[in-house]
């Protein structure tokens, strides 16, 4: 049997990787929801405009919230736009039928991503002026992230808060 101080050690090591894993996790699943969610809320606000202008708006604001510009990925601009036009569709009819062609849409953007060593969400944790504040606690934005520019509307963490509770910019919601 370990002695008292050398188990309660090896608990907390345990506890620590188990926190750090789901850490990584709820960060990639927090990222990923929050861009979604901001998809579904710029192409609900097209909705009504055709879809090549509607989707183009929707690319082009997806990219400037990322400090992209609009034609810095041409290698995977068509599963953008085919993500991007999938969400027009489910914003003018929020069907199963155009829910399944978002599901494929996004599988396939995410494989686009993966080609490049990356993911929807981890793009969106580095890039986005919408991004949490506590995304950059479980990963911090590389110094050298082509393209990175400053995210001053990032709120700032409140010391008198949990760090889950600081989310979003306003505008973002």
């Amino acid at each position: 049997m370990a002695h008292f101080v050398d188990a309660l050690q090896d608990e907390a090591a345990r506890a620590v990787a188990a926190m750090r894993e789901t850490a990584l996790s709820a960060r990639a699943a927090h990222a990923r929801a929050e861009l979604m969610r901001h998809m579904l809320t710029t192409a609900r606000k097209v909705a009504c405009r055709p879809k090549a202008e509607a989707v183009e708006i929707v690319v082009r604001e997806w990219m400037d919230a990322w400090n992209l510009g609009r034609a810095d990925w041409p290698h995977i601009a068509r599963e953008m736009e085919g993500f991007t036009a999938a969400f027009h569709d489910y914003a003018n009819a929020p069907d199963d039928a155009h829910d399944a062609a978002l599901r494929i849409a996004c599988a396939a953007l995410d494989e686009a991503f993966a080609r490049e060593g990356t993911s929807i969400a981890e793009q969106m944790a580095l890039r986005s002026q919408c991004a949490h504040r506590w995304w950059e606690l479980v990963v911090p934005v590389p110094a050298d992230l082509p393209g990175a520019k400053p995210r001053p509307s990032v709120p700032e963490l409140q010391p008198d808060r949990p760090f889950w509770e600081t989310g979003c910019a306003d505008f973002c919601r």
